[in-house]
């Protein structure tokens, strides 16, 4: 008995439609979607839209199909010879038997290679934490140097001059030259970087080069730069081509400026600015310092009117006054006490008035003595010794110093006795 599929013993025959469908299953689950690299040949572009062409290298080739709905870009520019690289599915044509590549992208093969190498890197990086934006540094407010790491004959150092003349002059520049294309270029930024570290004459460092191609760029993609630019001590400002290029170097630099005339924008504040800040804050300093002196010059007037109120002289007229009161007050006393009891206090009346006398000529002769030396340590007792007090006639400041007069300035002149009034002539400090 033959068993089911079989006809006379062998396997039954499948259609060729069959069979090619049962090849396109396979390789369309068996093949992942992978970037193929190749030269256009054959292209076609009929008039659905889609695109056809071959991909072949020095041995073999593949044709390929680029469907309409799949074209993210113009392919107006696709041509025969271009070298390119095609991302896309293996698959099989079924009416023909011909199996081919399935294209969803296509780029130039040399770009399309550094974009994903500068992809790789940029997730590296960032990974690592090159990028976060806790470790970057914060630029001066004005540098006293600035360094700028380029090409000495291009046109990006030409740019930032100009800039850094024109809003601020006085700081001074060094220019660390290196190439800024070509192969030996990211060793060469890597050594002038490393000299402006280990010179440590800058406080802020620029490091760039003119707008240009992705290959022409490619050195500030540098892994090795990278590293360089996140290790350096000195705040590093990225300034790689015009505003929509991006660099690994833009990334890891603790600023990116979108050119290098930016670069020199941001580093160093215009000056016309900075002179108006700076006499802002003078005009506050000055009104500040005058509000103190008038603040201290009332503290002044009102330490003088207390030093008056306290004077020796005047505590000493107070306590004379004090005397003469308690003096007649006592008199008093004892006169009604004897005038009560005269009969029986009579000779006591008598020795009591010698002994009263002696007391008050004893209390004077202290009083004296204490006036004496009161008087002595009198700011007026230096009157007495040929000394005056100099004043200004006009506001009553009392002069310390010969240079805080005028000349031609009126002064006044305390004396022992009255006053002078007399004009300043000449002064000598």
């Amino acid at each position: 008995m033959e068993k089911a599929g079989q006809v006379n013993g062998m396997a039954a025959a499948i259609t060729v439609s069959q069979l090619n469908r049962q090849v396109k299953t396979l390789l369309e689950k068996g093949l992942a979607r992978l970037w193929i690299e190749g030269e256009i040949s054959n292209i076609a572009r009929p008039a659905s839209g889609h695109v056809y062409f071959s991909l072949k290298d020095a041995s073999a080739q593949i044709r390929c199909a680029f469907f309409r709905q799949r074209q993210r870009g113009p392919t107006i520019g696709l041509k025969n010879g271009d070298q390119v690289l095609a991302f896309g599915r293996v698959s099989l044509y079924e009416p023909r038997g011909d199996y081919q590549l399935i294209v969803e992208q296509v780029e130039p093969a040399g770009e399309g290679a550094l974009k994903r190498q500068f992809e790789v890197l940029k997730k590296k990086l960032a990974a690592e934490g090159l990028f976060d934006e806790d470790r970057k540094q914060d630029l001066p407010d004005l540098p006293e140097r600035i360094g700028v790491i380029t090409s000495p004959s291009g046109a990006a150092v030409r740019d930032v001059l100009t800039v850094l003349r024109r809003r601020f002059p006085s700081i001074p520049v060094v220019i660390y030259p290196a190439a800024v294309q070509g192969d030996a270029a990211p060793a060469e930024l890597i050594a002038a970087l490393e000299t402006a570290v280990q010179r440590d004459e800058c406080d802020v460092l620029i490091i760039g080069r003119g707008g240009g191609s992705l290959e022409d760029l490619w050195a500030f993609n540098d892994e090795g730069l990278a590293r360089a630019i996140a290790d350096c001590p000195v705040p590093v400002v990225s300034a790689v081509g015009h505003e929509v290029d991006f660099t690994i170097a833009d990334f890891v630099a603790d600023v990116r400026a979108p050119t290098p005339s930016g670069a020199a924008e941001l580093v160093v504040p215009d000056r016309e600015d900075w002179l108006r800040s700076i006499n802002s804050y003078a005009t506050r300093i000055a009104r500040l310092g005058q509000r103190t002196l008038e603040d201290r010059g009332q503290t002044l007037d009102w330490l003088a009117r207390r030093l008056v109120q306290t004077s020796p002289q005047k505590n000493l007229l107070r306590q004379d006054e004090r005397l003469n009161d308690m003096q007649r007050r006592l008199r008093l006393a004892i006169g009604q006490g004897v005038a009560q009891q005269r009969p029986a206090l009579a000779g006591l009346w008598q020795r009591l008035q010698v002994s009263g006398t002696r007391t008050i000529a004893n209390a004077q002769h202290r009083l004296q003595l204490a006036a004496r030396g009161l008087h002595a340590v009198s700011p007026l007792a230096t009157l007495d010794r040929g000394y005056a007090i100099v004043e200004d006639a006009e506001t009553g400041k009392v002069f310390v110093d010969a240079a805080d007069a005028t000349v031609g300035g009126d002064i006044r002149a305390r004396l022992a006795s009255g006053e002078l009034t007399a004009t300043v002539k000449s002064k000598k400090p």
